[in-house]
Parts: structure tokens; sequence; C-alpha cells
């Protein structure tokens, strides 16, 4: 039986597929469409995920999307004639329910000459946050929480995980939002685009929380773990905000009101200078929504009593905050995968749809996130063919190496020697991290590598933290934790006495957001850091998105294209080596 699952129009707009209970594809369509969290229907994710199974769309069964637009619906209808919404917004969310209702005249239009005869299921953007975390955990048994933005009229949920079924057992509903003030916080800090919370995230670190009494006025805790929001310093609960989600880049207008600046003092400017009060800002955002978050849990666990947790949602890209998990509640085993946020909506919805549809308890296990398109060696010769003059333009040379020992000894030789390496690798991640495959790589015992970084590739704000790739068994001995986290999901303190020898990847705090690496899952990836450590001591690297300002490289060309339009030192396509002469 096949499924396909679909996070459409919306931001982070995706698809996967998944064989009798089993994902075998994923991908979003940034990655296709090259626009940063597009938004809209993911036509070529699809069509994607049925090449990479070799079907076509005739041959699926169902198809399940992570909203339904009759889910809380009495809430909704309250809140329409509470007086509390203009009609602008009624209208704008109507506008959006329809193109979502529109799949299968879409499908027709897009995949002409297939037939998709199945049929569709609608999972409440919710249930599909909890299960596209749960139901690919390794847990048979587990509280499991979202928290995002909105979706369905909610903002959070959660529940218990058990076998086949997922029992949602509290709300939080629209207006109040734990994602939305975050969001809210990251425009009025000059950071406006859809998708930059992390950038809060990053400055937070450079300031003590100087603004928690106005944080706290702006987010409020209540009984039993919830929360909700002084909407005065809000727009979005009344007014149309102009969500984009319609084959484009998403786009947002302010969330935050006029009332905020009366509180805070004048929002930042885009592009404008980062003020100490704008990095004390940060601090204190970053701040409340973790008091917010173990709030919630401490009060869900004491609900539950059980000390496994599977979280998802937008919220729980919050890596910062993963990190603490441990130390500030009684969860101690915490599985996030590798795309929390809306796109992971769509494996959700597929895994929902299987488990609705089959009676017996099939288990999945994602412990990796390489479920994107691969490309063969004679793939990538075939382009280093096409692109022969432009290689030789830019005094390239390009090499074959055939055994993957003497590949990885002479990358993890360049990285050592502080040379800048592009490292494009079998299957794409999933999700927003580059985890090996689609990498930048570099020596994390370089001082200056991140201003390197950033002058020669990356071009991005100063403030912003490259990540440590660990080997497994290392974790224990760089990190103060002993934990899995493949994803790059948790930051964790570097142990005082590693922190002069990784600068590179060491927060300003001391922190790190690390990836543990393990050798079943991605061997070559494992092997390399590997190499470096024989080489260096150093059982770690410097790992980046290989990108420059756009979504993450999915293909040959593109990775080709960005070595070539930057300053990378060498490229590993595969078991071509590219390196300028």
């Amino acid at each position: 039986m096949y499924i396909v699952g679909l996070n459409s129009y919306h931001g982070d707009s995706s698809a996967c597929l998944i064989k009798d209970g089993r994902l075998v594809a994923a991908a979003e369509e940034e990655r296709f469409r090259r626009l940063k969290h597009w938004a809209g229907f993911p036509a070529q994710a699809i069509r994607y995920c049925l090449a990479e199974e070799q079907i076509s769309l005739d041959d699926v069964e169902h198809m399940a999307v992570n909203s339904n637009a009759y889910a809380n619906f009495w809430p909704k209808l309250r809140y329409a004639f509470s007086g509390s919404a203009n009609w602008s917004l009624l209208v704008e969310k109507i506008q959006t329910r329809r193109r979502r209702q529109e799949l299968r005249e879409r499908l027709e239009t897009t995949f002409q000459g297939q037939l998709f005869k199945g049929k569709i299921h609608r999972i409440e953007h919710h249930m599909a946050h909890l299960a596209s975390s749960f139901f690919v955990s390794p847990f048979d048994t587990a509280v499991t929480v979202s928290v995002d933005g909105f979706g369905d009229f909610s903002s959070t949920s959660w529940g218990v995980g058990e076998g086949r079924h997922i029992h949602i057992g509290g709300r939080v509903r629209f207006p109040h939002s734990l994602g939305v003030f975050y969001q809210a916080m990251t425009q009025y800090l000059g950071f406006p685009r859809y998708g930059d919370e992390y950038k809060v995230m990053g400055l937070a670190s450079y300031s003590k929380p100087a603004y928690l009494d106005a944080m706290r006025e702006i987010v409020r805790l209540n009984h039993k773990g919830t929360f909700s929001l002084d909407l005065r310093f809000f727009r979005h609960q009344r007014h149309e905000i102009g969500y984009q989600w319609v084959d484009r880049e998403p786009q947002v207008s302010r969330l935050f009101s006029d009332e905020m600046t009366k509180l805070l003092g004048p929002s930042r400017r885009e592009h404008g200078p980062i003020e100490q009060r704008h990095k004390a800002i940060a601090s204190s955002v970053q701040a409340v929504y973790e008091e917010t978050l173990f709030h919630l849990l401490n009060n869900i666990h004491s609900q539950y009593s059980m000390n496994r947790l599977t979280l998802a949602g937008g919220c729980a890209m919050n890596s910062v905050a993963n990190g603490k998990i441990r130390d500030k509640t009684k969860f101690q085993d915490i599985y996030i995968q590798s795309a929390a946020g809306d796109a992971g909506g769509a494996i959700g919805a597929a895994f929902v749809a299987w488990h609705r549809l089959k009676r017996e308890n099939t288990k999945f296990f994602m412990e990796h996130a390489y479920w994107g398109p691969a490309y063969s060696n004679a793939e990538i010769h075939r382009i280093l063919s096409q692109e022969n003059n432009n290689l030789l333009a830019e005094n390239c040379r390009v090499e074959q190496v055939e055994h993957e020992d003497n590949l990885c000894s002479r990358v993890a030789e360049s990285i050592a020697q502080g040379k800048v390496v592009g490292w494009f690798q079998g299957r794409m991640e999933w999700g927003p991290r580059a985890l090996g495959n689609r990498s930048i790589l570099c020596d994390p015992r370089r001082a200056d590598m991140k201003d390197i970084l950033n002058d020669r590739v990356k071009r991005r704000e100063s403030f912003r933290p490259f990540s440590p790739s660990v080997l497994r068994e290392a974790v224990n001995d760089w990190f103060e934790v002993d934990d899995d986290v493949p994803f790059m999901m948790k930051v964790y303190p570097v142990r005082a006495q590693k922190r002069k020898q990784i600068p590179a990847v060491t927060h300003i705090d001391g922190s790190g957001r690390l990836q543990t690496v393990y050798q079943h899952t991605n061997p070559r990836f494992y092997r390399l850091i590997k190499c470096f450590a024989g080489r260096t001591g150093i059982p770690l690297v410097l790992n980046t998105s290989f990108n420059e300002n756009e979504p993450i490289v999915c293909k040959p060309k593109e990775a080709l294209d960005c070595f070539l339009r930057t300053n990378i030192d060498m490229l590993v396509l595969g078991n071509y080596l590219i390196s300028r002469v």
C-alpha cells in the first residue's frame, strides 16, 4: 500500500511516500524550486517521491494532508461570531481553506496522463504534528507534544501515543500561541522573513534577559500548564495579516501591535544596527519561551507520569530550549525528528492514515534523515563534463578517487589544513539541517573559521554559530551530556576544558548545537570524521549547510554552481574531488 503525505499550501511545503508502513522518500519543495520555505502545492516533491519508488500517481491508494478545515469547527464558529475578529481575517481564512480543498483538481492539472483514484485523508494539523514524531520514534509509548504558530485553530496539543494510537489530552487554541509570540518578537527585532526565528535564538546568547518583566506581561502562565497572550500586543487575532501560501516564498505581515513599541521602545529596522537593547530583548524572548515551554511540559509530565517525550511543531526547532528539557523537566528520553516543523506534517499525516487503515501495529523508526534524491557517479561525471569549460576558467582540477578510504583521508587532510570543503554525498537530508550529505565542512580548531566562512561563502550575520558533527562514541568526552542527537535538534554545553580546542563550533555561551554521527547510518561521513580525528585528535568537524543564502543544494549542478561562485576550496561530489589549483 502506497500513501503520499503532503504539507500543502503552507510554509515548507513538502511530500513523502510510505510503502506498507515504512517511509521510502521525503523532500521539501523548496529544494526543487530554489526558494526558501516555499509554500504552495508541492508538485516537484511529489514527483520525486514517486520516481524514487518508480511508480506513478495511478499506483497511490491514499493521499493524506496535514490540515482539516472541519477540525475544531465549533470553537472556530464561536470565535467568528464573538466580535473578536473582523471580516477581512475571516475572508483570508476561508480563501486559504478553499485552496487546500482543491487537491484533486491540482493533481489532475499537474500530473496529466496520470489519475489519482484513491482516497484523500484530511488530518487535523496538530494530530499530524504529534504523529510526525511519535509514529517514527523508537518508543512504543510516550507523551507527545506539538507547539507551533497555528494550524486548524490550535497552537499547542498534547497527549499520549500508544502503539498505533494517539490520544489527545489537551490543547491551546487560537489566538494564544507560543509560536506567534516568538515570530512577532522576531519581526520586532528586525528579522522579518518567514523562518527567521533561529536568528533570535542565536542572538539571545549575547546578553542577559533584562526584559523579563515585559515579556511576562506579553506571555502569561496559566494553571495546568497552559499559557495565554496579552492580545493588546498582537494583531493576528483581529486583522488580516497577509499570510501568502500560494507558490512562492511565504510572506507574513506585521504580527505585533503598536502597544509592543510602547512597552519595549522602537522596533529595529531590517539591516539596521543591532544594539545592546536588541540583544537583551532577544535573550528575554528566549528565556520566557523556555519558561513557558517547561511550565507546559512539567504539568504534562505530572498528568501522565511518563519519562519519554516526542516533540513536534515549529517550536520544536528551538534547539537551545530542547537541550535543557532533561534538566528542567522530568522527561529524560526525548525524540524530535529532523523535520519537526510543518514539513514534517506530511509524514505525520501519512502515518495517521496508515495506522487508521491497517490494524497491525507496524513500527517504523526514523533513525536517519537521508530520504531525498541521490545521484550516481555516472550522473556526476556527465555534469562535470558539461561544465568543463567553467571548471577550466576557474583553474579547477577534477579527480576521480575510487577508494573511500583514500577519498576520506585526502579530504580530512584538506580540512585539517584549514580548507573549506563542500561535501555532496548520497541522499539529500530531510529537514532544514545539513547532516553530512549536503554540507560544508571545516576545521573546528580555527578561531577565525567563522569569519572565513562568512566572508567566503555564507555571508550571514556574525552572531550566528556553526555546528559540530561529532562521532557518537566521543560525545561525552566533549560535551556535558551523553545523548543521541542525530538531527542537530539540541544544544548542549561544550566541556569547559575542551572549548579552547574547538572555538569555531563553540558559541559565545560555551554551547554547541551538535549532531551525533553513526557508522551504521552514514558510514562515509563517519569515516571522514574518523580520519580527521586520526590526524588531529579532534573527533568532530564544523558542519554547516551547503548553500549561499538559498535552500540547501539538492542536485550536483547546484553544488557545483555554489562552489564556482564562492570561495570554497574543494568540492567532493560522490567519488569526484574538485579543487582549485
